[in-house]
């Protein structure tokens, strides 16, 4: 009988979100799923590391089912460290990390806590593969995503994914007979124009919100941006 693929499954968004759990409910129905994420929302960490301080990581259950689930104090990256290092008994045949709240497309992979995770698994060896949804709403719906991860994830799976190269998947707001289909694309070249909202609090004490403007020069059809506004999935 031929072994279920192990598939570590990470996150930035914490172990009780919605976009995560999904993914392991999908995972599921490919393999052997063993999660390690964040107890607490750790977006755009970026690839961050813990090293002043200590780890702490427990082995819980947030939802009924088949999978391993690992609660821990870190940050993604320290996530995939301590399960590749430490939890598991055998290297994973393919991590995937999200289903992120949020998009992850263009100049955004950089700071993002989904993508370092999975980056960090590339970076081991590991065929790995982030998911985004271009909504940040902590209910989103993440059903029309379903079939599409499936099929992703399954033929990286079959197929391999290159040495060195980690797949960055991201789904507009739609419904699943609005998306049109998926691209293989670019990153498309753009930046924030970033802003510092500066307020005072009631003791006096100044402090800032981070805010900005999305700005996109890149013209190009071949680019996740275009993919994602023309109904598209991209995949860079």
């Amino acid at each position: 009988m031929k072994k279920k693929p192990l598939i570590l499954v990470c996150n930035d968004d914490g172990i009780t979100a919605p976009g995560l759990r999904t993914l392991i409910e999908i995972m599921n129905e490919i393999g052997e799923v063993v999660v390690v994420a964040p107890d607490s929302p750790k977006s755009a960490m970026s690839h961050a590391i813990t090293i002043n301080s200590t780890l702490h990581c427990e082995k819980i259950k947030v939802k009924n089912g088949p999978q391993v689930e690992y609660s821990c104090s870190g940050t993604p990256a320290d996530c995939v460290k301590l399960a590749i290092n430490e939890l598991l008994d055998r290297r994973p045949d393919i991590c995937v990390s999200g289903i992120n709240h949020g998009s992850n497309s263009s100049i955004n992979v950089i700071y993002s806590g989904t993508m370092s995770a999975a980056i960090e698994a590339g970076i081991e060896g590991i065929p790995a593969i982030g998911f985004s949804l271009l909504d940040f709403k902590w209910n989103a719906d993440f059903k029309p995503l379903k079939k599409f991860i499936l099929r992703i994830t399954t033929e990286a799976l079959s197929n391999g994914i290159p040495k060195g190269v980690v797949l960055n998947v991201n789904f507009p707001k739609l419904k699943e007979e609005e998306i049109k289909g998926i691209k293989i694309c670019r990153q498309a070249k753009a930046y924030w124009i970033e802003e510092f909202d500066k307020r005072t609090n009631p003791l006096g004490r100044e402090y800032y919100w981070l805010t900005g403007t999305f700005v996109n020069e890149d013209k190009g059809e071949d680019t996740d941006e275009w993919a994602l506004n023309n109904k598209y999935i991209s995949i860079v």
